[in-house]
């Protein structure tokens, strides 16, 4: 078997071979050939180079920039620092690795949008070009079949520490961006919330450099501090999260589109939240105001979501009650008057009674079914309002602000029960 069928037995069978796991201060690899072979290839390096730029960039279309002087120029320095460093280990086992270069091609790959999956089977075809070019030599640089066996594992030790190097470069660079664009999206969430108002061009121009489209309408959703013990949410990357503010919240885009309410429901299982009404963006800070208001009404029983998270569009009337509590109360006050001197399961009756009947019409019969309760009932629980309450009833006014009390009592009396 001559040298050239040899070496051709040890490239088919590193594939089959479980490599052994090398770090570059293993020396034995490079010690076996004698260190006068690097001399001897190092005239032939520039060659060598020649061939892999023109295998990777024929061969590979993300490389193919021939018009592209400096791309070019930077994938020649690449190759010719891979053969060089090779070379000089065979040289001298203890010259020290020198990543740096191949940390800024990984970085390179990110920046560019790529995944490595280009640059690792660039990184083959030359080391299959540099094998090919050593194993033709053998006979003039006096290798044995035992130096090329040595060699050619030690091309793919080396091959995994190129690796090494560009993934940590690629891996830096993408967490770079990511935290660039993560720096970028609170920015934004900051402008959005911002009182007053940020200016719509403001926001445009760092909603582009953050990489998020301007949405028609926007929700906030208030989440529960108790809940942060739980997983984090599983949202699209579209929305603004403000996990850590004060307040933790988020900023979900265009809330009403197909499956977005789905989706969120999904997302925030197991987490207390609030969805505050879709709004235009410019009052993102006032959904995400309801949505704190009824997230606080929630955790004081007044708003109950069996359902999931609470939306703030499917409470309004009662949002609008408890705005400002003082006034109601001082309307419950004058408005319940009339009640005032009975028992208090009187006047829960009676309170009931009088807010179906506001609700839900003024037959005896409907009212009776909403109450589940016989219609004689009912009519008997009407004649007492209309003894205590007289004219007051024909009122329109007056039955508005009856049916405002009456919710805001219903309310918390559930809330409390």
């Amino acid at each position: 078997m001559t040298i050239k069928e040899d070496s051709r037995l040890v490239v088919t069978g590193f594939g089959d071979r479980k490599r052994r796991s090398h770090e570059l201060s293993d020396q034995r690899l490079w010690r076996s050939a004698p260190a006068e072979v690097a001399r001897l290839l190092r005239p032939g390096l520039s060659e060598v180079a020649d061939q892999v730029i023109k295998e990777i960039t024929v061969r590979i279309p993300e490389y193919s920039r021939p018009s592209d002087e400096i791309y070019i120029r930077a994938i020649r320095l690449a190759v010719d620092e891979a053969l060089r460093q090779f070379v000089d280990r065979i040289e001298n086992p203890s010259t020290p690795w020198e990543p740096d270069v191949f940390r800024t091609i990984g970085r390179g790959e990110a920046n560019e949008g790529r995944n490595l999956d280009p640059l690792q089977t660039a990184m083959r075809l030359g080391a299959r070009v540099a094998w090919r070019r050593l194993t033709e030599q053998s006979e003039r640089l006096g290798l044995t079949p035992q130096h090329l066996y040595d060699l050619g594992e030690a091309i793919f030790v080396y091959l995994d520490q190129l690796a090494d190097a560009a993934a940590e470069g690629f891996d830096e660079a993408r967490a770079r961006a990511a935290g660039e664009i993560e720096r970028r999206r609170r920015r934004l969430m900051d402008l959005l919330l911002s009182q007053p108002a940020a200016s719509p061009d403001a926001i445009a121009d760092l909603a582009k450099t953050a990489g998020w489209r301007l949405p028609k309408t926007v929700a906030g959703v208030a989440l529960d501090e108790h809940s942060r013990g739980y997983r984090a949410p599983s949202l699209p990357p579209d929305v603004l999260s403000g996990l850590d503010r004060p307040g933790p919240c988020l900023i979900v885009p265009d809330p009403n589109g197909p499956g977005q309410a789905q989706t969120l429901e999904a997302g925030l299982r197991g987490w207390k939240a609030a969805v505050g009404p879709a709004v235009p963006l410019a009052a993102a800070a006032t959904s995400l105001r309801w949505a704190r208001e009824a997230l606080d009404l929630h955790r004081r029983g007044v708003l109950t979501e069996e359902r999931g998270v609470l939306r703030c569009s499917d409470h309004m009337a009662t949002l609008i009650v408890f705005k400002d509590e003082e006034l109601v109360s001082a309307l419950t006050e004058v408005r319940l008057a009339p009640l005032a001197h009975l028992r208090p399961s009187q006047q829960d009756r009676l309170a009931e009674t009088l807010l179906a009947w506001l609700r839900h019409g003024r037959g005896a019969g409907e009212v009776a079914a909403r109450l589940h309760v016989h219609p004689q009932t009912v009519r008997y629980r009407l004649r007492q309002l209309e003894e205590l309450y007289g004219d007051q009833l024909s009122d329109p006014d007056i039955r508005f602000e009856l049916e405002i009390v009456l919710r805001a009592r219903q309310s918390v009396s559930s809330g409390t029960a």
